[in-house]
């Protein structure tokens, strides 16, 4: 109603920088563009950006990128995998180590 009080701070005045998730999608956004850039792929994927979806959730769009390109990321993958690099967690790499890798010849 127009004569109702309104809180100071309403939908329209409501910021991407407010989230916590535009921070991750940033941050996520700029740790794939670094691993592009040491990888030469830096100017294969022009449409990687952070966003925000409707309901603030942050997303890292790689974009569409050409067939030559995703055969390039999809070995670079298959490089890593074959390497034994994981994630923790926390998200910080790893290689494993000699003892997880007898582990995993039982």
């Amino acid at each position: 109603m127009p004569n109702e009080p309104t809180d100071a701070r309403d939908a329209a005045a409501w910021s991407p920088l407010d989230s916590e998730g535009w921070y991750a999608a940033r941050n996520a956004t700029t740790a794939v563009r670094d691993a592009l850039v040491r990888a030469g792929l830096e100017k294969d994927f022009p449409y990687l950006r952070a966003d925000l979806n409707a309901f603030g959730h942050g997303l890292v769009e790689l974009g569409r990128v050409s067939p030559d390109t995703a055969e390039r990321l999809a070995e670079l993958l298959r490089l890593a995998l074959a390497s034994g690099l994981r994630r923790d967690s926390e998200g910080v790499e790893h290689a494993r180590t000699t003892v997880e890798e007898h582990e995993g010849r039982i």
